[in-house]
């Protein structure tokens, strides 16, 4: 059986971010209760480290106000069926939150229902990961005291014309 061509860009997106979505469900899931994370791709913003995407982590409890909402905007299809809110919620009330993540993905004018199993880092381990990456790469005060700054202006002088 042959991935559909779509299924491919998605299968790419949840591979390159594996370790955020890990850790967006697994602090979402550590705040109280399970849910899913909900990625835009519709407005990216560029940084240092490439693009990056506003995610959110929506809890079980406010999930279904979220998608009655979210999928009653006139410009957004979802994928798959026409009964997927009730699909998406057993799929919260039944999932693993320590091996699996719940991801919804807005791409454009569609909006896909993603079931990830089987991952190769768990969300604790990548909520592990990214947290240690922080801790690795923060800088204390005493660090930060000890750089220097030199600025130089930058601007010319006005010339006399004369």
């Amino acid at each position: 059986m042959t991935a559909q061509p779509q299924a491919d860009w998605q299968d790419s997106f949840v591979a390159t971010n594996l370790l955020p979505l890990g850790y967006n469900a697994w602090s979402g899931f550590l705040a109280g209760e399970p849910g899913a994370v909900v990625c835009s791709l519709n407005s990216p913003q560029l940084g240092i480290t490439g693009e990056n995407f506003p995610v959110h982590y929506v809890p079980r409890s406010r999930l279904a106000p979220f998608l009655n909402a979210w999928l009653a905007i006139p410009d957004t299809v979802i994928l798959t069926h026409h009964h997927i809110t009730s699909h998406i919620l057993q799929a919260v009330d039944g999932y693993n939150p320590e091996k699996d993540v719940i991801l919804l993905l807005e791409s454009g004018d569609r909006a896909s229902f993603l079931y990830l199993r089987n991952l190769p880092i768990a969300p604790p381990r990548g909520y592990e990961i990214v947290c240690k990456g922080w801790e690795e790469f923060h800088l204390d005060s005493t660090t930060v005291a000890d750089i220097q700054l030199f600025q130089v202006n930058l601007t010319t002088p006005h010339r006399r014309t004369g």
